[in-house]
């Protein structure tokens, strides 16, 4: 069902704001509107332009609440808004000195990473790197060259030339080293040794001693600089961990100021040149809540509320937001009818009819006690866990599984374990005249579809009646002429397949034609009740207008067919069902009742569990949307939202 609203409009003294909010609105759940918007008529009002103080603080506690381990299991103390920012300041004070530290270590770090990362490739050069930089004459390059490279070189090059080539490292690819030419030939043996493909790697003018000692002080410090990190993140995690509950009840604390101070975004002022400023806020609460607002503030001189239709210079006319309210065993399926369309005001809230139904056609089309009783288990344990919409509804659904299970006779497959108390669905037919042998299924459910259409229709007209809208009440392929027409239409081949052919007849003579004809002339019959001036439409006159209702017409009875035979699917999903259970058992080797093989019979239950449940949900849920929502159900609501935290 649908939550009946109160609109409320409430004022006092402008510095009174916070007090109000904090002493009575916090109390109740309130979806606030524009109050600017709302009281668009009234002149002289202005916005309510404050900045939230609490906003900034409120984001650094949000960072050290994300660095918090399951912040969730903490329950959160009482605590001020004063003594929630004092908190937060001390805690960020400490978090920026670990931060301050953690950046410096961090920067040394990263300027550790190519000194050491060049140097290791030279660490046996038994000299003073920085006496090698400063020498005078001669002149020498750290480097590398490929090894194919190298290997030439070192043939036919390396002899003929004034230079010594010291080789320092030799990986997989490439041959570190350095070499020494004179001063006087640099240029020309640079060359040759660029022309072998020699890669120069500069070395920073930096390194204290030999290469291997300038390596092991450049590795001693990069370890000592990790392991200051890892002292200052653990430092950091303890700080966060030792005051987690100071932090959630902070967060708790900050959160409900800057959500009553953000009241102000929505609330309007009156213009005064006096001191005497009012405030407005125009808000929505369940009649329930509402009642026990203006009793809670019947003794405060400083709070003035209007409560619902005693608001003539608001635009409080519009449709209230929408608030489901249904028993827990519904509750789950409320997620279907918000993915199509949460339902508006005035509009019936569908839950209890898709429960009831998608469960039932379910059943229906999976009946077995074994796999529904899994589906019932599995969905309930998820359900409890996990707080799954989705698996509350297969819960529900395995409930039904069981029901047509014992209807059918089915356990886990096995046809021969349990009597049916109905039916078996491949075995049981029957005759029709005029229409010869058919399986009871299928008969069954076309008659179950067409009750189910016939209801949706009655559905139509009870919310149309309730918007006010004539032509979906009496006109529309789904209102009263359309429910006498199919209800003509269900009542004649329920007689003629009885034998009644003369009844059936009669009911087709007399109650075919004056529903079709209300349905051809829906809209200049809508005019005419409404008394507009133009009876037939303005862009659709004369002959126009007939073509296009005709195939409007023929459209409508196309999809009462349509929609008749979808549900046929209810029958072939029950038979298909018991028909792949039996392909399982052939494969196991026990549908001639010999011994038969349960690893194959599990398995083939999983499969058959998961790919047929998976398809019927999925087939169900189209004929709930298409066969049944689409003829009564809107679904143009506004979802009602709470504003403060209760």
């Amino acid at each position: 069902m649908i939550e009946k609203m109160k609109f409320l409009s409430i004022t006092g003294p402008k510095t009174d704001i916070d007090r109000v909010v904090n002493t009575y609105l916090s109390k109740y759940e309130i979806h606030l509107e524009n109050a600017l918007s709302e009281l668009s008529e009234v002149a002289a009002l202005s916005p309510f332009l404050e900045i939230n103080p609490y906003k900034e603080h409120l984001s650094t506690v949000n960072r050290f609440y994300e660095e918090l381990e399951n912040p969730g299991n903490i329950v959160p103390g009482s605590m001020t808004a004063e003594e929630a920012v004092s908190t937060i300041q001390k805690l960020q004070t400490r978090a920026d000195e670990l931060a301050s530290t953690r950046k410096k270590l961090e920067n040394e770090h990263a300027s550790l990473i190519e000194p050491l990362k060049i140097i290791r490739h030279f660490r046996n050069v038994n000299f003073k790197i920085s006496d090698i930089l400063k020498f005078q004459y001669i002149q020498c390059r750290f480097g590398r060259i490929e090894k194919e490279y190298f290997q030439k070189f070192e043939k036919y090059i390396y002899h003929s030339l004034d230079t010594i080539f010291i080789k320092c490292e030799e990986g997989e690819r490439y041959v570190y080293g350095i070499y020494f030419i004179p001063a006087k030939e640099a240029t020309k043996i640079h060359a040759v040794y660029a022309s072998m493909h020699f890669e120069q790697i500069y070395i920073p003018n930096k390194y204290h001693g030999t290469a291997a000692e300038a390596c092991e002080s450049l590795e001693k410090r990069h370890s000592e600089v990790h392991a200051e990190l890892a002292s200052c993140k653990e430092a950091q995690t303890k700080l966060f961990r030792d005051n987690a509950k100071d932090i959630v009840s902070a967060k708790n604390a900050l959160e409900q100021c800057s959500s009553g101070f953000d009241v102000r975004r929505l609330a309007a002022c009156t213009k005064s040149e006096t001191d005497n400023v009012f405030y407005i806020l125009c808000g929505w609460m369940s009649e329930k809540d509402a009642l026990s607002f203006q009793k809670n503030i019947a003794n405060d001189d400083s709070v003035f509320c209007i409560m619902g239709d005693d608001l003539p210079d608001t635009k409080a006319t519009r449709q209230p937001p929408t608030r489901l309210k249904n028993p827990k065993l519904f509750k789950p399926f409320e997620m279907y009818v918000k993915m199509y369309g949460l339902p508006a005001y005035n509009e019936m809230d569908p839950t209890w009819f898709v429960a009831i139904t998608y469960s039932f056609i379910f059943g229906a089309m999976f009946g077995d006690v074994g796999q529904g009783l899994c589906l019932f288990l599995g969905g309930l344990f998820l359900y409890k866990t996990r707080k799954m919409n989705l698996a509350g509804i297969i819960s529900c659904a395995g409930i039904f599984s069981i029901f047509f299970g014992f209807m059918y006779g089915s356990f886990f497959g096995f046809e021969d374990v349990l009597k049916p108390i109905w039916l078996k669905p491949m075995d049981a037919m029957m005759n029709l005249p005029l229409v010869g042998r058919l399986n009871v299924v299928f008969v069954v459910a076309i008659a179950f579809g067409m009750g189910i259409i016939l209801i949706c229709m009655i559905f139509n007209i009870i919310n149309a009646v309730r918007s006010k809208d004539v032509e979906r009440s009496w006109f529309d392929s789904n209102s009263a002429a359309g429910l006498i027409f199919y209800g003509a239409v269900v009542v004649a081949i329920v007689l003629f397949m009885t034998g009644r052919k003369l009844p059936g007849t009669a009911v087709l003579v007399i109650m075919f034609g004056v529903p079709l004809l209300l349905m051809f002339l829906k809209e200049p019959l809508t005019n005419i009740v409404n008394r507009k001036k133009d009876i037939l439409p303005a862009d659709n006159k004369g002959a126009m207008f007939f073509v296009q209702s005709f195939f409007e017409l023929f459209e409508v009875l196309l999809s009462y067919l349509s929609n008749t035979l979808s549900f046929l699917r209810v029958g072939a999903f029950a038979v298909s069902h018991a028909a792949m259970m039996e392909v399982v058992l052939m494969l196991a080797g026990a549908a001639n009742g010999g011994s038969p093989n349960w690893i194959v019979i599990v398995l083939g239950n999983l499969f058959v569990s998961a790919m047929e449940g998976l398809i019927v949900g999925i087939q169900v849920l189209r004929l709930e949307y298409y066969e049944l929502f689409s003829r009564f159900y809107h679904g143009n609501g506004r979802e009602f939202r709470p504003f403060l935290k209760k």
